[in-house]
């Protein structure tokens, strides 16, 4: 009878150990599952992108609010900023608004509103408007030098390194740019030539962030083209030029 009386038990017990370790192992298979690699991630950070890039376009474009504003991430922000710029670019290119002229009357108009507003509040014995306190902060205004001498001095050294004929390849993209440079410039002044820039840079990367699986692709292709022609180019052209023989007499 005690036999008889333990059998139920023991295989009660039996059971719900098993139901435990079964637990267990479906629980470390799932997680080592999780653990595994998405396929589809891994495929997507094997595709090719633009420039050769890894991170994404914000990352690319500086980080934090200068690229919130060119991503659109506050449309409100953005929308004022360009309109601003399309204000600034109608008053003085289509109006022929002069710079110094429009500062000026900002000035006197505000220093007018001024005066005659802290006037007004004596008269009606009421606390004068409180101006406040513009400076510029000395540690802004030398990382902004320090940043621009930086930039300036690489940009020195790189036109050094290319007049010395260290590379040729360099030169003539320097040469090229500045070539199209020159003809842009000759066709549009500087005031619109920098609105321009500034609206593709308003609306070139929201929309390259928004269809980049479908650019990504034709830029390679495009890229593998311009690599095969440029090599023939080197094999007919570049090849042909004696740079080494330079090289070697001016050491």
């Amino acid at each position: 009878m005690a036999e008889q009386s333990e059998s139920p038990t023991n295989s009660v017990m039996e059971k719900i150990i098993e139901k435990v370790h079964h637990h267990e192992s479906s629980s470390s298979d799932s997680e080592l599952d999780s653990d595994k690699p998405d396929p589809l991630e891994s495929v997507k950070a094997k595709i090719w992108r633009l420039f050769g890039r890894e991170k994404p376009v914000h990352h690319v474009l500086g980080g934090g609010k200068p690229a919130d504003v060119f991503l659109w991430r506050n449309k409100k922000v953005s929308a004022g900023v360009l309109g601003f710029v399309t204000a600034m670019w109608v008053l003085f290119e289509l109006i022929e608004y002069h710079l110094l002229t429009l500062v000026c009357h900002i000035l006197i108009l505000a220093a007018a509103l001024l005066f005659l507003w802290s006037n007004a509040c004596t008269l009606i014995n009421k606390s004068p408007p409180r101006i406040p306190e513009v400076h510029l902060p000395e540690k802004l205004v030398l990382q902004v030098a320090s940043a621009l001498c930086v930039e300036t001095n690489s940009a020195f050294a790189g036109l050094r390194s290319v007049a010395a004929g260290e590379d040729l390849k360099k030169f003539l993209m320097i040469i090229a740019g500045l070539w199209v440079l020159s003809i842009v410039g000759s066709s549009c002044h500087f005031l619109t030539l920098f609105y321009i820039c500034f609206v593709l840079l308003h609306t070139v990367p929201v929309l390259y962030e928004k269809y980049e699986d479908k650019v990504d692709p034709l830029a390679e292709k495009a890229m593998v083209e311009i690599k095969k022609q440029y090599a023939v180019f080197d094999a007919k052209v570049l090849s042909k030029i004696p740079v080494a023989s330079l090289k070697a007499k001016r050491v």
